[in-house]
């Protein structure tokens, strides 16, 4: 297992009247972030914020390709990104849902005290299966078949690549000393997106060849 400093490379925000960020997920070139009552989109080539739907956005955020997803309160709303309409919505897991990703048709949620990630079937919201952390979870991303989470723990947080079947840590990318990771996303490529908590950033981290 490797185990190596993460490389941060573009810190952006904080941004108007955003106090949290939480969710974070990737959707035609551009980044979408959860900020409790708003559903924001970032530029990431200008870093100004070009868009905001008016949803409950209270943690992880995902896009299936057709339809975002937004964990809120107790439930997960499927919302339409092109007007905003919530057009469902499935029970989030019980136990405080942090993280959301969307991979292998299902739903990926992480459960922050609980250190767990479920796959979520996304129109029961039954759990499928469930891989267990030793550290609270934050964020949730797939890349190229590769299950990454963000955690915290005791003022420390890492990117972990995990065993989607196992849990097994296959790599850990450490964040530097006092930087929080809320939301997880990758870009498909080579970066990853970080959801910054109370600091009201984002921060783009080189993914690992």
């Amino acid at each position: 297992m490797k185990s190596i400093k993460a490389n941060v490379i573009r810190e952006y925000g904080p941004f108007p009247d955003v106090k949290n960020v939480h969710g974070v997920t990737y959707r035609d070139g551009q980044v979408w972030f959860a900020s409790g009552e708003r559903l924001n989109v970032l530029d990431p080539a200008s870093g100004e914020t070009v868009r905001s739907l008016d949803v409950a956005a209270h943690a992880g955020t995902a896009f299936d390709g057709q339809y975002l997803f937004q964990i809120a309160g107790d439930k997960i709303q499927k919302i339409d990104p092109e007007s905003g309409a919530v057009v469902g919505n499935i029970p989030a897991p019980d136990g405080g849902s942090s993280g959301l990703a969307w991979a292998e048709g299902s739903l990926w949620v992480g459960q922050y005290r609980s250190r767990k990630i479920h796959q979520v079937d996304p129109q029961s919201g039954k759990i499928l299966s469930t891989l267990e952390s030793n550290r609270f979870v934050t964020g949730v991303t797939w890349v190229e078949g590769q299950l990454w989470h963000g955690t915290w723990e005791e003022g420390e947080s890492e990117l972990r690549q995990v065993n989607p079947m196992s849990g097994e840590i296959q790599q850990r990318l450490e964040m530097p000393a006092g930087i929080y990771v809320s939301g997880l996303e990758s870009d498909g490529e080579n970066l990853f997106y970080c959801g910054g908590g109370d600091s009201g950033r984002i921060r783009a981290v080189q993914r690992p060849a």
